[in-house]
């Protein structure tokens, strides 16, 4: 069985057999689940907990690719994801984290892309959607940004010409009198 339904042609073959994931995951059938899924996807290094302060420990002391974090009422996926971006100790702040989550109002969206997201995967999941956000992860690999609080990819989405004034210092031209 081909973990990746084949009436979805659009996405690329990868493949993803060499990655090391972290999922970080409450509830037991989920995390059985995902392990079921990456293991259609030959993925032979999964790291599965449902604690926190275990999730850093791993992604401190293994080289992880790919991060896939639950945030509900038990898991503070959110808390989790600022280690990853902002902690000191966080031995790669730019793995591609996406975040698995029954969250699926706007704000929640916004929260966690504000927090520094690089997918986000509305539950229930299926084999097709996460290898989908996997790919997304490596197609649209955003520049990441550094700005006051903030860590992670740039929040924009979308290219387009600024059409108003710019108003940035150093491109002001300065009148002065006389």
């Amino acid at each position: 069985m081909n973990a990746v339904a084949s009436s979805d042609r659009r996405l690329p073959k990868y493949d993803i057999s060499g990655l090391t994931v972290l999922i970080l995951e409450q509830q037991s059938l989920m995390r059985d689940l995902m392990k079921q899924v990456f293991r259609e996807f030959k993925v032979k290094n999964v790291h599965i907990t449902d604690d926190i302060d275990a999730a850093f420990q791993i992604f401190c002391e293994a080289d992880i690719d790919l991060i896939l974090t639950d945030w509900s009422h038990g898991i503070d996926g959110m808390a989790f994801l600022k280690n990853v971006r902002l902690h000191d100790d966080s031995p790669n702040p730019y793995v591609p984290v996406i975040v698995v989550t029954a969250n699926t109002e706007i704000d929640h969206v916004f929260v966690a892309r504000d927090t520094g997201m690089s997918e986000y995967l509305a539950k229930p999941v299926s084999a097709n959607l996460i290898y989908s956000r996997i790919c997304a992860t490596i197609d649209s690999t955003r520049p990441f940004v550094r700005a006051g609080g903030f860590f992670g990819p740039d929040r924009r989405r979308r290219r387009s010409a600024y059409q108003g004034n710019d108003r940035r210092t150093n491109d002001l031209q300065v009148k002065t009198g006389g």
